[in-house]
């Protein structure tokens, strides 16, 4: 999800397209949150790590 969030932010940023830019700061931000709490040992979605 990071990833998907730094190419959208990249196109964004390229081809002047606002909503995509908000969409890969959005999809960055929660990569960063779920990364966070599965580096924490919660469980995020059924998974004990997410990856």
């Amino acid at each position: 999800m990071i990833i998907l969030g730094v190419i959208l932010l990249v196109v964004g940023l390229v081809a002047g397209i606002g909503i995509l830019w908000t969409i890969g700061i959005i999809l960055v931000a929660i990569g960063i949150v779920l990364w966070v709490l599965g580096a924490m040992g919660r469980e995020v979605g059924g998974r004990r790590h997410y990856w």
